[in-house]
């Protein structure tokens, strides 16, 4: 295998070959795998490329190696529309190469052909080798936590 990655938009027909990386990625980092959840949003990006990106990577013998999604998201602070590094995975046998690296810059090239201005992400707290890649790459920390509530159990709150 070459030190070089490259990267294709995954298309609805990668689903099983993708489906299998992705459950690897939450074993290993420690993430509830729901597939009432998961599969369904794997499938609307696949299927809907408003949504995002899946970004397949692989080396030059073309043997997947992992895989980037990334998600369309809109705050006023980031001056609106910007993309979401929602998940970076590389096979264990893929590591060691310099690779992450090369896959955040796919990644980047990705949302700035888009016309994104901003990449954001999260990392979990016991991942501290994706944090120091993610740092080294130019992504800062903002000091910032990000609190989740599931909407199936939220209060009542403002009607229309």
């Amino acid at each position: 295998m070459s030190n070089i990655l490259h990267a294709r938009i995954a298309e609805p027909g990668d689903f099983p070959q993708l489906i299998a990386m992705v459950r690897d990625f939450y074993e290993e980092d420690r993430i509830d795998y729901l597939a009432e959840l998961v599969e369904p949003g794997l499938h609307a990006v696949l299927d809907n490329p408003s949504l995002g990106a899946v970004l397949l990577l692989s080396g030059d013998d073309g043997e997947l190696a992992g895989y980037i999604t990334m998600g369309w998201c809109f705050s006023v602070e980031q001056g609106g529309r910007f993309v979401l590094l929602d998940e970076l995975y590389l096979a264990a046998s893929a590591r060691g190469r310099g690779w992450g690296r090369q896959a955040l810059a796919l990644a980047r090239d990705w949302a700035a052909g888009q016309g994104a201005a901003v990449i954001r992400l999260e990392v979990n707290h016991h991942n501290h080798r994706a944090k120091a890649l993610y740092l080294s790459a130019g992504y800062r920390d903002d000091a910032r936590d990000i609190l989740t509530l599931p909407l199936t159990s939220a209060p009542a709150g403002l009607h229309s």
